[in-house]
């Protein structure tokens, strides 16, 4: 019998992204469709597609238990932060249904600042951090880390919203009130960090009960529409590339996590997305030696996966992505065929 998968968040890139993975990987799933929002959902090439509340509303979690039992459905698979919070705290409507890491470790990387904490107690790379108690209280901030710039971010959210490297208390004030005023977000809501220089890592990982089972590494390039963005960054690759990099963290689940590098090279974690895959990154499964969102399914499923090695790593395949088009996946080697220059 088939196995059914329901992707939560068709029709975004991130879930039209994991369909043509697993598609590609194994055309015998029967891949299902549901989204908050019919317009978004309508674009899903799923093969069936249910409008399902909003993962904010009370009813989301009955509603997508509803899908499971009518639909048989085998596995539920969340694209989104929101998407992966709302099922956590839901699990036990769901059951067996869901393959995310326990509710505690999905709530500790939620908050970026807890996490950072924790990750240095166990001795784990991670950046300086302070919260910010009041607008007054930066001054004390900045000369507690002693260097500039510094980036100042939420404790929560997606997308980079509302980060930026800020090189004094004035302008990090200036930044916080603007987003107090403009999005309604606490002064208490913000962090501030020792700015990381370096290359910026994702690491995408598969984990069985404890046991790595898969992981590759990407280095992010060039950002989605930085020039409407006052801070030039998000976490929205325009542009990335396959890495090998041996220093890439471990973790326990299924993560996919944020590595950026100081300016001696040491990479620093600096966020950690539990349950769930990055936005594009499932795009390099076609030229990988393993599709990790099939593993991903399998290992839900209880299939016992032995691959032979853990690091799926090949070098120098750039993805390319703009908006309404499908990301464009090619080797270094062939950046310039069927490409002639003109000069001026």
């Amino acid at each position: 019998m088939t196995t059914r998968v329901l992707i939560v968040g068709a029709g975004s890139a991130a879930g039209e992204n994991l369909i043509r993975s697993l598609r590609t990987a194994d055309p015998s799933l029967t891949l299902l469709g549901g989204h908050d929002d019919r317009f978004v959902l309508k674009r899903s090439a799923a093969d069936a597609r249910y409008l399902l509340p909003s993962p904010r509303a009370r009813t989301f979690v009955r509603a997508v238990g509803r899908l499971v039992d009518e639909r048989h459905v085998d596995l539920v698979v969340p694209t989104s932060d929101a998407h992966v919070h709302a099922l956590s705290d839901g699990r036990r409507r769901l059951g067996r249904a869901l393959f995310l890491p326990d509710r505690a470790v999905v709530a500790l990387c939620r908050d970026k600042y807890r996490l950072t904490r924790a990750l240095r107690r166990r001795g784990i790379p991670a950046p300086a951090t302070h919260r910010v108690t009041t607008l007054a209280a930066i001054d004390a901030v900045f000369a507690r880390l002693g260097r500039r710039p510094l980036w100042c971010r939420p404790r929560t959210g997606t997308c980079a919203r509302g980060g930026s490297a800020v090189a004094s208390p004035d302008q990090a004030r200036a930044w916080i009130r603007l987003w107090q005023t403009m999005q309604g977000l606490p002064v208490r809501s913000f962090t501030l960090s020792e700015y990381l220089p370096g290359r910026e890592i994702l690491c995408q990982s598969v984990w069985d009960r404890g046991r790595l089972v898969l992981a590759n590494t990407f280095e992010r390039l060039s950002y989605f529409g930085v020039e409407n963005i006052p801070s030039g960054v998000t976490s929205l690759s325009s542009l990335a590339k396959t890495v090998v990099t041996p220093a890439a963290p471990a973790a326990s689940g299924a993560f996919s996590i944020d590595v950026k590098e100081d300016a001696a090279g040491l990479p620093h974690v600096t966020e950690i997305n539990a349950g769930r895959f990055f936005m594009a990154m499932t795009a390099f499964d076609r030229v990988l030696k393993y599709n990790m969102a099939l593993t991903y399914v399998q290992l839900a499923r209880g299939a016992r996966v032995e691959l032979g090695e853990t690091y799926d790593a090949v070098d120098d395949y750039y993805m390319a992505r703009d908006l309404d088009v499908e990301p464009a996946i090619f080797h270094a080697d062939d950046v310039f065929d069927g490409i002639e220059e003109v000069g001026a």
